[in-house]
């Protein structure tokens, strides 16, 4: 019996563009599934990037395990006016540690990514997510491009269909990559403005929730 639960709405993650989940998604059956009871336990083993400097990137675990989040503190690519040149993208690449509880694999249904833009007009901005295992060939990303002039908020949102959910291997530790991006172009700006986008805020993090979907693994 396969056993699975879609959570709800969220943002970039393997990735058929869609509108948020409801509560709960069906399983292949039909039926409404509850996640395993044991806990998901999740590690970070490396981050790397201009996105994510020592310290400012952290993973917590929901209590029910059906998400995890991952919150930055200084991830913002600008363009423009003094702006360095190297300053139009930023990315954080994270590897991560997952322990599954026995006997059950996941995949990742849906991502939630948050953040502020402000983009003089005439210049654009792009938030691009990767997803995929080690060791996999299959990689999973999605570009979500931004167009000035825009000064408020941003959000991007996509889900995975249950056919189309990438599982990790059952019985094999295999760590979870994810690679995320901001890039800023001033484009036709007056070159004195700075067109800016971020991951993060001034008066708190910035929280990127990864929906997780749950199945039991084929008895050995």
């Amino acid at each position: 019996m396969t056993r699975g639960l879609l959570l709800s709405g969220a943002v970039a993650a393997l990735l058929t563009t869609a509108t948020a989940l409801p509560a709960h998604s069906a399983t292949p059956s039909g039926g409404f599934e509850d996640p395993p009871p044991d806990k998901i336990v999740i590690k970070v083993a490396t981050v790397n990037g201009s996105g994510c400097p020592a310290g400012t990137t952290a993973v917590a675990v929901s209590e029910d395990n059906t998400a995890f989040t991952v919150t930055y503190s200084d991830y913002l690519a600008q363009a423009g006016g003094g702006s360095d040149p190297t300053a139009f993208r930023k990315n954080c690449q994270l590897n991560l540690i997952v322990h599954v509880p026995q006997g059950f694999t996941y995949a990742i249904a849906s991502a939630d990514y948050r953040g502020f833009a402000a983009l003089q007009s005439g210049a654009t901005g792009t938030q691009r997510a990767s997803y995929y295992f080690q060791g996999s060939p299959n990689t999973a990303s999605r570009s979500h491009p931004f167009t000035g002039p825009y000064n408020d908020n941003w959000q991007a949102t996509d889900t995975t269909d249950w056919a189309q959910l990438v599982w990790a291997p059952c019985g094999v530790q295999r760590n979870f990559n994810i690679n995320t991006e901001l890039r800023v172009t001033a484009g036709s700006t007056s070159a004195d403005k700075v067109s800016f986008m971020t991951m993060d805020s001034t008066d708190g993090d910035i929280s990127t929730v990864y929906h997780l979907a749950w199945k039991e693994c084929p008895e050995s």
